[in-house]
């Protein structure tokens, strides 16, 4: 008895220890000095909650998208950068959820924040929220560059400030000038949006040039956005929880 109760134990043990699918991996084992604020796991988010499967705020990635955003981390500490990613793998159910409330007119708390020029019901068609996301495969990243300097900050709050304003507050998070916050669903996110300044053109493309190199593709309506473009699981969307 006492030998199968010690089984059961260690099953538990590893269960709770290793508890992620084969191939993924939480990404502060891989790369600790990466920056993370995952937002969906927090109300500073376009629907103005913590989103379905988002347990913890924690990233998990494929093992092969992990060591190749370590190895662009090394690559842009040399030059005074820090990565800090804001979303990771995504379960399906948060995909799912998201559609959910893009077709629901009500709940819209966060559209002078978030989507100020967009009507709600358009996002789907317009190309800000789908039915599925690469993000539930595993190896796509939404993230940005921040100075070493500067101290990070783990934002769970929302900026009420519209997502493009040029202000002082617009960029609640010390990410370097990209002309948008994170998850603004405005034209203005658009990578090659032609009104930028020239400091936001420049920051976009140093993160880009970096994401390039290390094997990323970008994404044309999010300049956050990127996917490694070997990635181990094309065709495979998870749904096991953020934990």
């Amino acid at each position: 008895m006492k030998k199968i109760t010690l089984f059961i134990l260690l099953l538990l043990i590893n269960t709770t220890s290793y508890g992620l699918p084969n191939g993924f991996v939480y990404l502060h084992e891989i790369a600790p000095d990466i920056i993370q604020d995952i937002r969906y796991a927090t109300a500073n988010n376009f629907i103005g909650s913590p989103i379905p499967g988002y347990e913890k705020r924690v990233c998990i990635v494929t093992r092969q998208a992990g060591e190749q955003l370590r190895k662009a981390q090394q690559k842009i500490k040399a030059k005074g950068y820090s990565l800090k990613v804001y979303d990771c793998y995504r379960p399906q159910k948060a995909v799912n959820y998201f559609y959910q409330w893009s077709q629901n007119p009500e709940k819209q708390q966060q559209k002078t924040a978030f989507y100020p020029r967009e009507i709600k019901k358009n996002l789907f068609k317009n190309n800000y929220i789908a039915l599925y996301s690469g993000h539930s495969r595993g190896s796509t990243i939404d993230l940005t560059l921040v100075k070493s300097s500067n101290p990070s900050k783990n934002t769970s709050k929302t900026n009420l400030m519209r997502c493009y304003d040029r202000s002082p507050n617009y960029l609640d998070d010390d990410s370097i000038n990209m002309g948008t916050r994170f998850d603004c669903l405005d034209k203005s996110a658009h990578i090659y949006y032609p009104n930028l300044s020239k400091i936001q053109q420049k920051n976009r493309l140093l993160l880009k040039k970096l994401m390039l190199r290390h094997g990323f593709r970008p994404y044309l309506y999010e300049w956050w956005h990127y996917t490694l473009n070997n990635e181990p699981y094309p065709s495979t969307y998870f749904d096991f929880p953020v934990n």
